[in-house]
């Protein structure tokens, strides 16, 4: 499978999830994020994306707003996680100017 493809295959995944709140967690950061990974991100985020949309929301949205010390999910995907919580939280909650 070319890097296009792959690609491609990956944004549609992100924005066709089985509940919407993922759609519009993963959607957004694939388009704007996904195309900038290194390889070993995007086998990680591809594995990611084989998860079950309940057990994804609740590890991404535990990252929002807190500083906890106790990390929600596999470890495996934890800077992972963090990056897309990261991302979703300033989608919105942006912060002011």
């Amino acid at each position: 499978m070319t890097d296009e493809a792959r690609l491609k295959r990956m944004k549609m995944r992100s924005w066709r999830r089985g509940i919407k709140e993922m759609d519009l967690i993963l959607g957004p950061w694939a388009d704007e994020a996904l195309a900038a990974q290194d390889a070993a991100t995007l086998d990680l985020y591809d594995a990611l994306l084989s998860e079950n949309d309940h057990d994804l929301y609740q590890w991404v949205t535990a990252r929002i707003g807190t500083n906890s010390a106790q990390p929600v999910g596999p470890a495996a995907y934890g800077g992972l996680l963090d990056v897309i919580a990261a991302h979703a939280a300033n989608r919105i909650m942006p912060k002011a100017v």
